[in-house]
């Protein structure tokens, strides 16, 4: 793991927008004007999606990809000037903020600034063509990081970028080599000590494809070496088949998945758990009942690592924006929780430690997920039920009354038992119950 990472990153809330898409304006200044609703969620760490122009040659939609970048050195104008970014970000960090900036650095588009003044930093085929090896990504060109030169120029940019933010967002991160990574990180904190470095790690299925393709990917654990945060695509196609309901794939078993990476990742480990990106479909889209949608938020929260809200979640929009065009998202539709989610990043932040004992398991039959956080004596429990369950379940602590952290209101415990309304519950107790369920499987 990377030495100096901060495990407190597991009690913060990032959240995630596309400047492009994020108002009408779609530029710094409006993003500004946006800075005290962002604040009010919770928010502790800003994610901007990549802001430099876009590039032309075989662009994807009306505007084009924002990960097909043109000039890693320059923002896009239709966005506003360096000096508005500027301002933006002194803003974000008058507020108490961070903001953390996309850095992609496997390929540029077909048409970048380094493809004409190095054109010898790009990987090519036998008639001397730009290549990428995935043949979706049609508007990119992949780098060649075997170019040493290559290396200072990008760790150069991050220098610069990093006189602004507070750390960097790492696009398909395992395709580039892991050493590059190390080096880039210990040249920034240089400039930005304690700076974020978030990994867009990858699921097996895509490792195992660019692999057979004869490419480079790194791993999770070979990703923890130098960042500090690593995506949960590791447990995605877990949680996906269960939440769309596909071959009977039962809720213990992605708990399970879950409970896996404290058996594969260093102890200081620190997940990105996020129900939806702008790479993924919305949690609204896959469930429609609002009562579980609140209970997957909550749960999202509960989780051992960084909270993550993608723009719009807070509305429960079932829309995802296009990335290749502008797609303004709707903060006037939907239904507004970002007061549930603020008492959820407020829980987070107050009620529980970066370094708790995290555990989980789940009813299959009622489809009831049991997370908690342990914490010396004490424990938070969160009881979720995620597809509606209403009716007597399973307690697994003390019998006694106890607040619900989320509501105020008070949730009794007889016999071992408590009734479930179907929304999510968060709760305090001095019981070990939990643990010691847990201990009874492993005796």
């Amino acid at each position: 793991m990377a030495a100096n990472t901060n495990i407190e990153l597991r009690q913060k809330m990032m959240y995630s927008l596309f400047v492009r898409n994020h108002t009408t304006e779609g530029t710094f200044a409006a993003v500004e004007k946006d800075l005290d609703r962002i604040q009010a969620l919770g928010t502790d760490i800003i994610w901007f999606m990549p802001i430099q122009p876009t590039g032309v040659l075989n662009r994807k939609g009306r505007d084009g990809s924002p990960y097909a970048i043109k000039d890693y050195r320059k923002v896009d104008p239709a966005l506003g000037t360096m000096e508005d970014f500027r301002h933006l970000t002194d803003e974000i960090h008058k507020r108490g903020m961070q903001c953390i900036l996309d850095v992609v650095y496997n390929h540029t588009s077909p048409d970048s600034w380094l493809i004409e003044n190095h054109p010898d930093w790009f990987k090519r085929d036998a008639q001397g063509n730009t290549v990428t090896l995935v043949p979706d990504w049609s508007d990119i060109a992949d780098l060649d990081y075997g170019k040493e030169e290559l290396w200072q120029y990008q760790i150069d940019t991050l220098k610069m970028w990093a006189e602004m933010v507070d750390g960097f967002r790492c696009d398909v991160a395992p395709r580039v080599p892991v050493e590059f990574w190390r080096q880039a990180r210990e040249a920034v904190e240089q400039v930005r000590p304690g700076a974020i470095w978030l990994a867009e790690s990858t699921e097996k299925h895509f490792i195992k494809f660019i692999r057979s393709q004869g490419g480079y990917c790194a791993t999770d654990s070979q990703l923890y070496e130098v960042f500090d945060i690593c995506y949960d695509y590791d447990i995605w196609p877990s949680f996906l088949h269960y939440v769309k309901g596909k071959d009977a794939h039962p809720l213990s078993l992605y708990l399970d998945e879950i409970e896996k990476q404290e058996g594969t990742y260093p102890e200081n480990f620190v997940k990105l758990r996020c129900l939806e990106n702008h790479d993924q479909d919305r949690i609204a889209h896959h469930v429609e009942d609002k009562r579980s949608i609140l209970n997957w938020t909550a749960l999202s929260f509960l989780l051992k690592g960084t909270a993550f809200v993608y723009a719009g979640q807070e509305r429960m929009l079932s829309h995802r924006p296009s990335i290749f065009e502008k797609d303004a998202t709707d903060f006037s539709g939907g239904e507004d929780i970002s007061g549930f989610i603020a008492r959820c990043a407020k829980i987070k932040r107050t009620e529980l430690t970066a370094d708790g004992i995290y555990g989980s398991f789940g009813d299959d039959d009622k489809d009831v997920a049991y997370l908690w956080c342990k914490m010396g004596q004490e424990c938070v429990v969160g009881i979720f039920s995620l597809k509606g369950y209403t009716g007597e379940i399973a307690a697994h602590m003390a019998d006694g009354s106890y607040e619900n952290l989320l509501t105020e209101e008070m949730v009794g415990v007889s016999e071992g038992r408590l009734t479930h309304d179907g929304t999510p519950i968060i709760i305090r107790t001095h019981t070990d119950a939990l643990l010691e369920r847990e201990m009874r499987m492993y005796l």
